[in-house]
């Protein structure tokens, strides 16, 4: 059903939450991995004066650290994945990242906002569902490691 699954991961515990699903789900398919995180430009007027400019959440060296513990992970659920770091808005990047490997799924996790957060920020979720061309997982549910660590145990000696 799915052969290749973009799982957009960001070291939190909502993207780990998407990580372990979206891994089961790969593990289930036997579907290729791509890990993505996003380095999202954030508006900081007090960096620019009143022109304003752009600064980053997390460096790409932060973000290289949570592939890196993303790609550990998914390795101990025998999975091999290909990692990817982008720059840009994250709806924009996720989806060109996922018409650009011919996704057929794209996984992610949900922060929850409130509604005048949602408001002036939006939702990535919702600009993903708009502009995709596969289906979207919101992922939601608890899979422990033990879970996923005990199906890639029983899969290597299956096989």
């Amino acid at each position: 059903m799915y052969s290749t699954i973009l799982l957009a991961y960001d070291g939190s515990i909502e993207g780990r939450l998407a990580l372990r699903e979206g891994a089961q789900l790969a593990q289930t398919f036997g579907a290729r991995v791509v890990l993505l995180a996003v380095v999202e430009p954030v508006f900081d007027p007090y960096l620019a004066g009143e022109v304003g400019a752009y600064s980053q959440r997390e460096t790409a060296g932060d973000l290289k650290k949570i592939l890196d513990e993303g790609r550990e992970r998914l390795s101990r659920m025998g999975l091999s994945a290909e990692v990817r770091l982008e720059m840009g808005p994250a709806a924009e990047r996720i989806t060109f990242v996922a018409q650009e490997i011919l996704a057929d799924l794209v996984v992610v996790g949900h922060h929850k906002q409130g509604m005048m957060a949602r408001w002036l920020r939006g939702s990535v979720t919702t600009s993903l569902s708009d502009s995709l061309n596969c289906s979207l997982l919101v992922a939601r549910l608890e899979i422990t490691d033990d879970d996923l660590f005990k199906a890639a145990e029983t899969n290597s000696s299956n096989q």
